[in-house]
């Protein structure tokens, strides 16, 4: 048994997200919600990049040469505000990137959850779950589309409502 259930709507936050940036302009995706903040596409940059960092950078998983981050310890090109990305780049680091997400929720059993590894941050040695990082993620992602909507709600856009029935 893998551990997809868990997080069986998981799949549906990745389309609600990938659905709202397909169809955003350049000028759109410049946007920030403040002069202080990144720009949309770098925000949804960062957020398909995590991905790529914590399962196969931090977990060994398979996947990233196939993502616009091959190597997680690197800058991404979401780090260079100076190269904005297109609609259908974002499209193409959200679908590859929530290919490595997909396997692994198809992979991963319920005991592999509480499996460690070792990370090391800022000089220190962190222990992280298996769980652990898949919650991470899941809010990290949250937490960002939430800002993306509120940003795209300020500017009369079409919001990401992750939570709407398909």
């Amino acid at each position: 048994m893998s551990v997809r259930r868990f997080y069986d709507r998981w799949p549906q936050y990745n389309r609600r997200l990938t659905e709202v940036i397909r169809d955003m302009t350049e000028q759109q995706l410049a946007i920030r919600s403040s002069p202080d903040r990144d720009p949309i596409w770098a925000v949804v940059g960062h957020t398909a990049a995590a991905r790529t960092y914590w399962l196969c950078g931090v977990l060994g998983e398979p996947g990233a040469e196939t993502t616009p981050w091959p190597d997680s310890d690197g800058e991404g090109w979401e780090d260079h505000l100076d190269h904005p990305r297109t609609a259908a780049e974002l499209v193409m680091a959200l679908d590859t990137t929530w290919a490595v997400v997909d396997g692994v929720l198809d992979r991963w059993t319920p005991e592999q959850l509480e499996e460690t590894v070792e990370r090391r941050y800022a000089g220190k040695v962190i222990v992280h779950s298996r769980s652990s990082i898949l919650q991470r993620m899941l809010t990290h992602e949250a937490y960002h589309c939430g800002e993306l909507s509120q940003t795209l709600g300020i500017h009369g856009l079409p919001q990401i409502d992750l939570w709407r029935s398909d």
